[in-house]
């Protein structure tokens, strides 16, 4: 690993976990979109574990360059260039069925996160999975200590920024025709919410 290449200890320690959890839902997927690939890290970890899906890396411009190193040194077959995509703009044309994200919807303004599964809704075809990994509230509850310290650092750097109910985020699902199929328990109280659309 060059120095220049950006590293996130948090992906390194989280996607054994939620790879475990995509084989359920992607072995027959075959074009993935992930919204905020951040370093690139996941990209490059969960592409091999699906050869028949292309895995579309996307972010806003500034992190491009950082996930271009990764895929650059990865060099595999089903990753191409990353796609420059803030979810309050232009979104791409093309359909995806699967869509993958993490970290995201609690760095983002509630109106981006609003944005965020207005977009999905656009470009996620029926029957396509989203799968969503981040730390959630339940019923405006923290589900551990370390989650209120976490919240309150972020509204910190932000004011806009926060945790994000489960029953907020889950109805904008719902919103685009997307059903809960399962809200996997993950570790470091993080959540991986799954869900399909309908056809």
């Amino acid at each position: 690993m060059t120095s220049s290449k950006p590293f996130a200890p948090a992906c390194e320690r989280n996607q054994g976990p939620i790879l475990a959890v995509l084989r359920e839902y992607f072995p027959d997927r075959r074009r993935v979109l992930e919204l905020g690939s951040g370093t690139g890290q996941h990209a490059v970890h969960f592409a091999p574990a699906f050869p028949d899906a292309l895995w579309q890396t996307s972010d806003v411009e500034e992190n491009l360059s950082g996930i271009r190193m990764w895929l650059d040194e990865a060099a595999l077959p089903n990753l191409p260039p990353p796609l420059t995509l803030d979810v309050t703009g232009k979104w791409p044309d093309a359909r995806f069925d699967a869509i993958f994200s993490a970290n995201s919807l609690h760095i983002m303004p509630w109106p981006a996160v609003e944005q965020f599964f207005s977009g999905v809704g656009r470009v996620l075809e029926p029957g396509g999975i989203l799968a969503v990994y981040g730390p959630f509230n339940y019923h405006g509850a923290y589900t551990s200590d370390s989650n209120r310290d976490f919240d309150g650092w972020l509204k910190q750097r932000s004011a806009l920024s926060g945790i994000r109910d489960f029953e907020a985020v889950d109805r904008l699902a719902q919103n685009i025709d997307c059903r809960l199929v399962k809200d996997h328990t993950m570790p470091a109280n993080n959540r991986l919410l799954v869900w399909r659309r309908q056809s």
